[in-house]
């Protein structure tokens, strides 16, 4: 928490409050459950948590313990049997398929395992893919200073099939930010690179994190290298546990 040693005025403090603290993801009760009768699977089992802005948050668990089912949920990807998810305090389970995609577009950004660049076009180029696609208002040079900021303003023209792995990362990064999404969503952004570059890549992430006052939900297998963050949810058996300074508690209700 920041201590202030001079007066906020009301209207002023409020909107620090909100920029500061307000929660940007909240999952109520969300189940998920795939197939009926006898092949009937929970994926999801009753989860419960919010997150609040700026938070880097990591959602962890073993191979089909539900964790890229929830990534998919808050990403609009997939519709809950039965609960709620609110973004920015929009309750997005009663969009429709027009309302869902737009509302993907420009509230949530993406990184990807891969990094999912169109090869035949520069490092540019694909960063202003998203702008193109939600009809933003964000600019070519917003997207050169990302480049900056990810260490690539160097690599700008290039086509997108003539750099390096971590260096595509990091464009795929540039990109999911663009749009000043609500959340970045990362599904193993680490688990195609070596120890070095993924550290490196985690370093970055956690960078724009503090400097954007940026919210990331990231699924990982490679705990050991995002150290302190500011919550992990584990996911067992389609159920949600969080840790929190060192502390652990079961999150569902």
């Amino acid at each position: 928490m920041h201590h202030y040693t001079h007066r906020i005025g009301q209207q002023n403090y409020y909107l620090w409050r909100r920029w500061e603290l307000a929660k940007v993801l909240e999952v109520n009760h969300l189940t998920k459950i795939y197939g009926d009768g006898d092949n009937k699977v929970k994926a999801l089992d009753d989860v419960s948590f919010s997150i609040e802005r700026g938070q880097v948050v990591l959602i962890v668990g073993g191979s089909g313990s539900g964790k890229s089912t929830l990534l998919n949920m808050i990403g609009l990807l997939d519709s809950p049997t039965n609960g709620e998810i609110f973004i920015d305090e929009i309750n997005t389970t009663t969009l429709n398929d027009n309302q869902i995609s737009s509302f993907r577009n420009k509230k949530l950004g993406f990184i990807f395992q891969f990094s999912n660049l169109l090869a035949d076009l520069s490092v540019l180029e694909n960063i202003l893919l998203p702008i193109q696609i939600a009809g933003t208002q964000s600019t070519e040079k917003e997207a050169r200073d990302l480049l900056k900021a990810v260490g690539l303003e160097d690599q700008i023209q290039k086509r997108a099939n003539k750099i390096s792995g971590g260096q595509a990362q990091r464009v795929a990064i540039a990109r999911g930010l663009i749009n000043k999404p609500s959340i970045v969503l990362a599904d193993e952004p680490t688990g195609n690179l070596d120890s070095v570059t993924s550290q490196l890549i985690v370093d970055l992430m956690k960078s724009m994190a503090k400097k954007l006052n940026q919210t990331f939900v990231i699924v990982t297998h490679d705990r050991q290298h995002f150290g302190d963050v500011d919550k992990v949810i584990t996911i067992k058996d389609g159920k949600a546990f969080q840790d929190e300074e060192h502390s652990t508690m079961e999150i569902t209700v």
